[in-house]
């Protein structure tokens, strides 16, 4: 699904009134009209109210007024509570206010704490509330008695439905601006925003539905593909197919460099990552000291010994370059140590391997390290699959300011460093060097367990070594990964392991491959 930043939306709201003639009174009553018949359909059994609409002195403000009309006459018992005089409104927003005046619509109006404190107090029968206040031009905190109505709207104990966006929400980085609405649904319109569907924003929308304004959809086609949330279509699209003569050897080959004394599990679930993904051969590099380890490994998975007397004390250049021989696809980090040993053999890696190359875990502490060993000699194709902790480390920003900006941060680090970001967590980020950003959708709140990174570790260096580009490799793994998970969560929500979720990616895989997507009219 295409997503917009609040930028690209007022360009289109431009557009469409200024070069194709559709006046914006147009487009906000199909908004309002619009959200309204959204919020009947949902909300059936609170029916007939009665329904209190917060308005803001904008926009979407004027979007509140036109629902106010309309659910008044499916018979709602609709009330407004006006944040600023209706009389000081501009432009569509003060026309619909005297449009709602005129109609004799209950109107309240509160320009102050005081006021607002004395007429929320006469609230409290009200079955559903309706946040028509900020909306999708918000970029600094509420104050004053719009904080307020905010916080009010959060502890009211009844269902909120948002105008667009939840009031609180920057609609181009998802960042809570201090305090925002928690919404039980968001109808957004013409497009979602991309602060709809990242996190910390996705969960204060609730369910998120787009509604049709009258957009024209050349408009809508105009927005380039780089903002996306990953949908099953998207990601069906991505899987590498096999023809009937498919035989291990073109299928790939998977090289993983993991594990050491004690950590010998991240590496296993790695290669179980790499076998369940479909790479048609798997080797893992481990320490002398770790093979007794890694008898537990699957079968399919060959091994090779790293000839180092302790750990992953470097073998030389040409035994790296020896084991590389013949590899489709690279992975490094998962259990390797955060040791001088482990820098050098990054350092050799990066600067000898001819394949692309996955770098998670250990390899990132190095990286946060060495930061130079990304601007030296290194593979055409790099992908980073860090969590917010490790990107904290590689950026020098706190976990707080990463998550606040989830998206905005994996694109500058990629675009810096000319690289695919996996920027892992709830709704991961994938982003790429040419500024796609692309967010995931599947996944689940069980998938905090130990483990799951390398097991999308290995995914993705299947991926690759099945010929998938980086950037496409990566968001497919990501798909994959968290809907395996989901297929776990069908028998426990919590508790499952990574390894469940490994042994799930063929199903998860197949699901993916054999579902009937609906495709929009006229589509292929």
């Amino acid at each position: 699904m295409k997503l917009v930043t609040a930028e690209q939306m007022r360009e289109m709201d431009r557009q469409a009134i200024e070069d194709y003639g559709i006046e914006g009174l147009v487009l906000m009553e199909n908004a309002g009209r619009g959200a309204a018949a959204v919020l009947q359909r949902r909300y059936a059994e609170r029916y007939p109210g009665p329904l209190l609409i917060l308005c803001g002195k904008g926009n979407n403000g004027g979007d509140g007024y036109v629902m106010a009309r309309h659910l008044q006459a499916w018979g709602w018992q609709v009330r407004l509570l006006a944040l600023a005089a209706p009389q000081r409104l501009r432009g569509a927003a003060g026309h619909n206010a005297a449009i709602a005046s005129r109609c004799g619509l209950p109107l309240l109006v509160a320009e102050d704490e005081a006021a607002l404190t004395r007429l929320l107090q006469q609230q409290n029968d009200c079955r559903l509330l309706v946040d028509a206040i900020f909306g999708n031009g918000m970029t600094a905190p509420a104050r004053g008695h719009y904080r307020q109505a905010l916080r009010w709207l959060n502890a009211s104990g009844v269902p909120v439905f948002a105008v667009d966006m939840p009031s609180g929400i920057d609609a181009t980085s998802g960042a809570v601006l201090e305090e925002a609405v928690r919404a039980d649904c968001s109808a957004s319109f013409a497009c979602a925003k991309i602060g709809q569907v990242s996190m910390p924003a996705a969960a204060y929308g609730g369910a998120l539905e787009v509604v049709d304004i009258g957009m024209p959809a050349v408009l809508q086609a105009a927005v380039p593909a780089r903002l996306c949330l990953v949908e099953a279509a998207d990601a069906q699209a991505l899987l590498p197919r096999r023809t009937s003569d498919s035989h291990k050897g073109v299928c790939g080959h998977s090289l993983l460099l993991a594990g050491m004394s004690g950590t010998c599990g991240a590496a296993r679930l790695c290669a179980e990552g790499a076998l369940r993904g479909g790479s048609g051969l798997v080797t893992l590099a481990a320490p002398a000291i770790a093979q007794a380890q890694l008898t537990a490994l699957a079968a399919e998975v060959m091994t090779f010994t790293v000839p180092a007397s302790k750990d992953w004390e470097p073998f030389d250049g040409d035994q790296l370059s020896g084991l590389l021989a013949g590899k489709n696809a690279v992975a490094v980090g998962p259990g390797i140590g955060w040791t001088p040993a482990s820098g050098l053999l990054l350092k050799r890696l990066l600067g000898c391997c001819h394949v692309p190359l996955v770098v998670d875990a250990d390899g990132l502490n190095v990286l946060s390290q060495r930061p130079e060993l990304l601007q030296g000699s290194r593979p055409a194709a790099l992908v980073l699959t860090p969590h917010p902790g490790e990107m904290a480390r590689l950026t020098g920003l706190t976990v707080a300011q990463i998550q606040q900006d989830r998206c905005g941060v994996a694109s500058a680090f990629a675009r810096r460093h000319q690289l695919v970001l996996v920027l892992k967590g709830a709704r991961t980020v994938i982003a790429a060097a040419d500024g796609r950003v692309w967010l995931n959708g599947t996944g689940n709140a069980g998938m905090a367990s130990g483990g799951m990174g390398d097991v999308l570790t290995g995914l993705v260096a299947a991926l690759l070594a099945q010929g998938l580009a980086p950037f496409e490799a990566a968001v497919l793994a990501v798909y994959l990964h968290g809907a395996a998970a989901d297929l776990c969560a069908t028998t426990g929500a919590v508790g499952y392991g990574a390894m469940a979720v490994a042994r799930a990616l063929p199903q998860a895989r197949q699901n993916l491959q054999t579902a009937g997507i609906p495709r929009p009219e006229g589509g292929s």
